[in-house]
């Protein structure tokens, strides 16, 4: 799939790093260092905009690595990127660790992957079909 990208950034465009990634790698485009400290969030720009295909989004999603390692992950994960959307993809990095975080020009700060999107039709109906879990919500199968 080709996908129309403007990179206004000062690094290479997101790129697999292993021929069975699924993301991408995204990279912060700063000009001076940002110390984001325990419970900050910071909204860092990466200098890309694209144009996706109707019918694909763009998740954002947080980098393993930072998540474990250092306590850093995405707020609204996965984020969306929809197809008609042309501004600059932006990252809500979020520190929750104790510990103060320096964000620097270049750094992989997010991973980014292409999607299907599937539009839904409602069916308005006046009961549901039946299941062996039915309303069961968050913990309804206990602890075994």
């Amino acid at each position: 799939m080709k996908i129309k990208i403007v990179n206004t950034s000062k690094h290479e465009l997101p790129a697999y790093e292993t021929d069975a990634s699924a993301g991408m790698d995204l990279r912060a485009n700063l000009d001076t260092p940002v110390v984001l400290r325990s419970l900050e969030r910071f909204l860092v720009p990466t200098g890309l905009f694209i144009e996706l295909p109707f019918g694909f989004e763009a998740q954002i999603r947080p980098r393993s690595g930072l998540a474990i390692k250092k306590g850093i992950t995405l707020l609204n994960s996965p984020g969306t990127i929809d197809a008609d959307y042309r501004g600059e993809i932006k990252i809500i990095l979020v520190n929750l660790s104790n510990d103060e975080f320096v964000i620097n020009d270049g750094e992989r700060i997010a991973q980014m992957i292409i999607s299907k999107v599937e539009k839904a039709e409602w069916v308005a109906v006046e009961i549901l079909e039946e299941t062996s879990r039915g309303a069961g919500g968050f913990g309804h199968t206990g602890i075994k």
